[in-house]
């Protein structure tokens, strides 16, 4: 009996669950590996930053999810090499898992261009860690203040710095003003949580420096009417564990503050290098493999790189954006793809990416949609952000959970997961 094609997926996130999803069908054998056991909604991190979601209602387990895909098995593991010549992938426990077809999506880590001891001052926002520890941060930052004596300690403590005004900045930004104003109105004796001082520093000249130039407008309307202070055309220079100092052109300004958020730029997975060492491919400066038109590594057609690990450059002669319905297409394309060589069909076509818009929301009822060509914000753009993340949620039972919370909140303005977790919960 001749022995099954074995396809190796690494990465459990958009592009590689969808990839292994549409693989159910096709004639192989799939090995999904991941570091976690679940895939996790990564556009909804900020709400489990916030409190309004815990990190169950974002995430789902791989084997749950697949679990009546016989053809497929799910591993926890963690890669650390590639054989590319005896095609195998060596993981952290010492065993290898060989491949026909390699299919790496590891994802991207945030990124401090080359400031890599601020990650320790500023956390980013990737994992369901980075969320609880932002969240951590936040509310600790409350009942910090309520505990201090001095009014410009006390300042400093309800000053919040977001860095980076792109989707995941403005999201953080509304949300926190959200809580602030709305959420912990009554839950203090000492302060007002409404007094918090939120700051949005971006080093272009406008927010959300991708979408259309109207829609940076709306979206800076927005803020304003939640009393996020925004600086553009802004460099961080320094960060300190009581302050940050910001540069906008000659002008030094440093802002007293605890908390930092980081939202500023995103680095590939340390995959990227090992995949380079082991093919030969170029990695542009973020770390990202630059692919032939079919997603594969250059010489090696049996090698697949995906979503915010690949810089595609093909279609538009510059790096798609690192959004979830990139790494979803891709994801099926290579399925597609990889079943059409098993039955001695040619594809030649290249992948093409269907943009279908893209938005950023704000706050409640205040959101930016670039969709189809049409420009709107405001409410509608909200509800269409809104159900168009309900629907990317890979479980039904989630999305049902999700939708439940979301309207509660509506109602009431609460934020049921506020939790302050971690074993330095008393201490900054």
């Amino acid at each position: 009996m001749e022995k099954a094609h074995q396809v190796v997926i690494v990465g459990g996130g958009f592009g590689g669950l969808y990839a292994t999803k549409s693989l159910k069908n096709a004639p192989v054998r799939v090995t999904l590996i991941d570091r976690r056991n679940f895939h996790l909604f990564q556009p909804l991190l900020y709400q489990v930053a916030t409190g309004a979601l815990s990190p169950a209602n974002i995430a789902a387990p791989l084997r749950a999810i697949l679990k009546r895909q016989k053809n497929t098995n799910v591993l926890l593991a963690e890669v650390v090499d590639i054989d590319a010549v005896n095609r195998s992938v060596a993981l952290s426990d010492g065993a290898k898992i060989s491949y026909d077809s390699l299919i790496i999506a590891a994802g991207a880590r945030h990124h401090y261009f080359g400031k890599d001891e601020w990650e320790k001052l500023a956390p980013g926002l990737k994992t369901i860690e980075d969320a609880t520890e932002m969240r951590r941060r936040i509310l600790l930052a409350f009942e910090s203040a309520e505990r201090e004596p001095d009014p410009e300690k006390v300042k400093a403590w309800l000053t919040f710095v977001i860095v980076g005004a792109g989707p995941t900045g403005l999201e953080l930004a509304g949300a926190l003003a959200e809580v602030a104003h709305d959420t912990l109105k009554y839950d203090f004796r000492s302060i007002n949580p409404a007094d918090a001082r939120i700051l949005l520093i971006e080093g272009a000249e406008r927010v959300l420096p991708p979408y259309p130039a109207d829609l940076s407008a709306k979206a800076t309307e927005q803020l304003a009417r939640l009393s996020v202070t925004v600086r553009t055309s802004a460099i961080v220079a320094e960060i300190q564990p009581d302050s940050v100092t910001i540069r906008s052109g000659e002008k030094i300004e440093k802002i007293p503050t605890r908390t930092v958020l980081w939202a500023a730029g995103v680095q590939a997975s340390p995959l990227g290098q090992i995949l380079s060492k082991a093919t030969g491919v170029t990695l542009d400066p973020a770390g990202r493999v630059m692919v032939e038109p079919n997603l594969t590594v250059p010489g090696r057609p049996e090698i697949f790189v995906l979503g915010d690990m690949v810089n595609f450059s093909h279609q538009t002669r510059k790096p798609l954006p690192g959004v979830a319905p990139v790494a979803v297409q891709q994801g099926r394309y290579v399925a597609r793809l990889i079943d059409a060589r098993l039955r001695g069909q040619v594809q030649t076509v290249p992948f093409h990416y269907k943009d279908k818009g893209s938005m950023a929301t704000i706050g409640r009822a205040a959101a930016v949609a670039d969709i189809g060509g049409f420009h709107f914000s405001g409410l509608f753009a909200w509800l269409a952000w809104l159900f168009i993340h309900l629907m990317y949620l890979v479980e039904f039972e989630n999305r049902q959970l999700v939708f439940l919370q979301w309207a509660w909140n509506y109602v009431t303005r609460n934020r049921a997961a506020r939790l302050i977790t971690g074993e330095d919960s008393l201490q900054r």
